[in-house]
């Protein structure tokens, strides 16, 4: 897993592997005041963004009504 700390947004949005690494960040550690995590991109890149444990599970629930983890 990779970790993000010092990084451009920008530079990242601009390839996939960065908007992975992004979209994780938000679910791991919660979105900056104002974003909102997308549904969509959630579910298009399920297979692909490393979670932590609970929050994969909760994510599952919330998305899919069980876990299936």
């Amino acid at each position: 897993m990779a970790f993000i700390w010092d990084y451009d947004k920008e530079d990242l949005k601009k390839t996939e592997t960065g908007r992975i690494l992004l979209l994780e960040r938000m679910i791991n550690y919660g979105p900056e005041k104002g974003e909102k995590i997308s549904l969509s991109k959630v579910k298009k890149y399920w297979n692909k963004i490393n979670l932590f444990p609970n929050n994969k599970r909760l994510m599952e629930l919330l998305i899919w009504g069980k876990v299936l983890s």
